[in-house]
């Protein structure tokens, strides 16, 4: 016992060094991790600023003289704003309708390929990986290059946006319903798997009834930044109200009141939309 006590006792001016060395070690790789991270902004920083056509400090001070003038032009027409929101709130609805399409088709899509990319439920095991990159790409194209190519090939309107916003939302959802596939009991698989059901109803029967709350939390969640979305894909010819709000920036001065209106019920309905996707949320994962 005292021969163990005593390995014990020389061990322990080791063991501390070591730790001592490690904590070292790791906080050098962290400083030199953060110079190149501060050393990277500040150089891109300067040759973004020098390749304006007017520097970063120089214009700053201007930055709320836009907000100003919308400011200004709307509080000395306020009593025409109540008849502007009523006005743009037909495009205000097509935009919802756009951001409810595009996450129900997303979402859909996005269960199939979070299903056939998750390693103990795949269909074809082998085709993990290609499903998981398909994700990446959909996930990794922004909707407003989509947007920009189908307006192109299909003309303006709300279709063009909603199928960029779904492609975008099937790689966004898909790779958060994956993640929640991974947690998901095999044993209900198992057990279904022994008397003969087919993948599909493995899937239906042993998987979604687990994971499914998850599953409608997130796509709540991508449903409000589906909204703002389709807002802004209206500036590039994709209907809705940011289309309304882009010809409002376009005539300037005199118009600023619609822009204070549209400003106005893109606010109240994403703060709706979110207090409304919050609560549900929550009593889907058992929240009170």
């Amino acid at each position: 016992m005292t021969e163990t006590a005593l390995g014990h006792d020389a061990e322990s001016p080791k063991l501390r060094e070591a730790y001592t060395a490690m904590t070292r070690t790791r906080q050098m790789y962290g400083g030199i991790v953060l110079i190149v991270f501060v050393a990277m902004m500040t150089s891109g920083f300067m040759l973004a600023d020098s390749r304006n056509a007017g520097g970063f400090w120089g214009g700053i001070l201007n930055i709320f003289i836009f907000p100003g003038e919308v400011v200004s032009e709307a509080a000395e027409k306020v009593a025409l704003l109540p008849a502007l929101m009523v006005k743009f709130f037909p495009s205000l609805i097509e935009t919802v309708n756009i951001a409810a399409a595009s996450t129900l088709v997303g979402a859909l899509a996005a269960i199939v390929l979070s299903l056939l990319s998750t390693r103990g439920l795949a269909r074809f095991p082998r085709l993990i990986p290609l499903f998981r990159r398909l994700m990446d790409i959909s996930r990794a194209v922004p909707e407003i290059v989509v947007a920009l190519v189908l307006i192109f090939v299909l003309g303006g309107g709300p279709v063009p946006a909603m199928i960029a916003i779904a492609f975008h939302t099937t790689g966004a959802l898909g790779k958060l319903f994956s993640e929640v596939n991974e947690n998901a009991s095999l044993k209900p698989i198992e057990g279904l798997a022994s008397v003969g059901a087919s993948w599909t109803q493995r899937m239906l029967l042993g998987v979604v009834p687990q994971v499914a709350p998850n599953w409608l939390s997130y796509a709540l969640l991508r449903f409000e930044i589906n909204i703002r979305a389709s807002a802004i894909l209206g500036f590039v010819g994709s209907g809705g109200i940011g289309y309304d709000l882009k010809n409002a920036f376009s005539w300037g001065q005199g118009r600023y009141d619609e822009v204070a209106a549209i400003f106005i019920l893109l606010f109240l309905t994403i703060v709706f939309f979110d207090q409304l996707s919050s609560h549900y949320r929550n009593k889907l994962v058992g929240k009170s």
